[in-house]
């Protein structure tokens, strides 16, 4: 159990370095969680004062389900925003693991749109019929607002938080980070499409469902690929993400060949 909590540990630490190598970062304000293997009520999430370059797997807090502070290597504690927003997907879906929320500037835009997300591209439709959405009731600090968000999330692993950014969640913290890419590069195509003022030529719907449902194959082989090389990425970069106590791992240089995609594993 030590080892996989470790892993844990390091892979939600290297997905806050990732969201911050590719811009999905707003100063010290949004967070990333995972649930503690073996305490499946409690969660690791990134204490409330650092950047998410700062953050490692050492300094990472552990929550209790009723929002106690059960380890906080940085005496910072934790973002009450964000204890409520996970503790409430964590405590309702068992098949979440992580949760990871952004304000980036091309999703908080498409988040105060009437319509939403639209289903332009092939990054889009990853979440076609497979994106909730939730009204904007303020800063998220009151515990009422649990239930209202597990219910507009429904049964998807995606939700827009209306004026105010995105969310995805996963089985692993690479399912949770890899959804955030395609939605956030869905976000960022949909504000350059629109902003040329042509028509859009709009996908067949049936061909929407059809992408829909090879993105979200229960096996995720091509997910888990892409996290592997975001890893081995990182680890060649800036491998301090691991913390002190993982410094002497071996890093995540994978020299074994990796079997080419079929063609409909690519995108």
């Amino acid at each position: 159990m030590a080892d996989a909590r470790a892993q844990a540990r390091r892979d939600l630490a290297a997905c806050h370095r990732l969201a911050a190598r590719h811009g999905m970062t707003d100063l010290i304000y949004t967070h990333i969680s995972v649930r503690v293997p073996g305490e499946p009520e409690q969660f690791y999430i990134n204490p409330f004062g650092l950047l998410f370059e700062e953050v490692d797997a050492d300094n990472l807090a552990t929550v209790a389900p009723d929002g106690t502070v059960l380890d906080d290597p940085t005496g910072l504690g934790i973002n009450r925003a964000g204890f409520v927003i996970h503790s409430a997907l964590h405590q309702a879906r068992e098949d979440i693991a992580c949760v990871m929320h952004t304000h980036t500037l091309a999703g908080v835009s498409v988040s105060a749109l009437r319509d939403g997300l639209q289903s332009y591209t092939q990054h889009a439709a990853r979440f076609h019929r497979r994106l909730g959405y939730h009204d904007y009731e303020g800063v998220a600090v009151d515990l009422d607002e649990r239930a209202r968000l597990v219910r507009d999330l429904g049964p998807h692993h995606a939700l827009v938080l209306r004026n105010h950014g995105l969310l995805t969640c996963g089985q692993s913290v690479g399912q949770a980070f890899e959804r955030m890419y395609f939605l956030e590069f869905a976000c960022q195509a949909q504000l350059r499409i629109q902003a040329t003022g042509q028509p859009v030529a709009a996908p067949d719907p049936d061909a929407l469902a059809r992408a829909a449902a090879v993105f979200e194959r229960p096996d995720g082989r091509a997910g888990k690929l892409a996290w592997a090389a975001l890893l081995r990425d990182l680890d060649r970069h800036d491998p301090s993400y691991r913390g002190r106590a993982a410094a002497a791992l071996p890093l995540n240089r994978s020299a074994k060949p990796i079997p080419s995609l079929s063609p409909v594993e690519s995108s």
